[in-house]
Formats: structure tokens, sequence, C-alpha cells
């Protein structure tokens, strides 16, 4: 299968959990979609394929270094690079599903965690620093009270 077309296909899979996580958080099938983790599974299922596919051609990669990273990604070799996206599609789609779970387990209000989770589906780590902070305000606000 072409590498656009499985890129495609995966990147397109997690848009539904997304908006489910958004809009329709307390929903049943929502919540079943997002704790079985089935989506990220499928897309790491896809990377492991893509990363041991690819196996001979990483040549000798360097995770230790910024430098070797570099090496690594100017390979430009299409399945490697879709591998690289499908590493942040399916720990982002992980970490959002945490955020949603933990939210509600304290109680958090869903508008207020609706922010962390775009940024979380859009820029990863500052979604998750986002929510970080929101949990120490709800919990220093709750102690004030």
């Amino acid at each position: 299968m072409n590498t656009e077309i499985i890129f495609n296909i995966f990147n397109t899979a997690v848009l539904p959990v997304w908006l489910l996580m958004l809009v329709a958080p307390q929903w049943v099938w929502t919540k079943r979609l997002v704790y079985s983790h089935l989506v990220p599974v499928a897309i790491g299922l896809a990377y492991a394929f893509l990363i041991f596919s690819n196996i001979g051609q990483m040549g000798n990669a360097d995770f230790s270094s910024f430098a070797g990273i570099k090496a690594l990604f100017a390979l430009g070799n299409d399945q490697l690079i879709a591998a690289g996206w499908f590493h942040y599609l399916a720990f982002d789609l992980v970490v959002g599903g945490w955020i949603l779970k933990d939210s509600q387990e304290r109680g958090i209000l869903h508008y207020w965690v609706v922010p962390c989770l775009i940024f979380t589906f859009m820029l990863g780590p500052v979604g998750l620093v986002l929510y970080h902070l929101l949990r120490l305000a709800v919990a220093s606000r709750s102690q004030k009270q």
C-alpha cells in the first residue's frame, strides 16, 4: 500500500476520537473508544510495521544525539517520516484520553478541559502542561473553599 494512503488513513482516524472527546466526553461510546486505546494501538501497529520494514535503511540510527536524529530524518524515507508522525499521533491521543479521564475523575468542568485537549491535539506537550496548570488551579481553589 502507498505510504501516503497509509498516512491519510491514520491521520484521519484520530479525528473522530478527538472530536468525541471534545463534544461528547460523557457518551458511553466515547469512553469505550478512548479508554480501549483501539486507535492508538492500530497506529502503533502501523508504526511498528513501517519501522521494522525499513530497519535496514536506518543505517546506524543514533537516538542519543540531535545530530543522529537529524541524520535519520535527512534520509527522506517516506515510510520512516510517516512512522515518526504516527509516533506523535498515537501518543498525543493517549495523553488526550488520560486528560479526559483524569478531568472527569476530578470533576473538572469540561469547558475548562477543551483548550487543553485542543492544544494536546495540535501541540502535544503544550496541552499536557496546560492541563497540569489547570489541575493545580482547581486544586488550589478547592483548598481555599
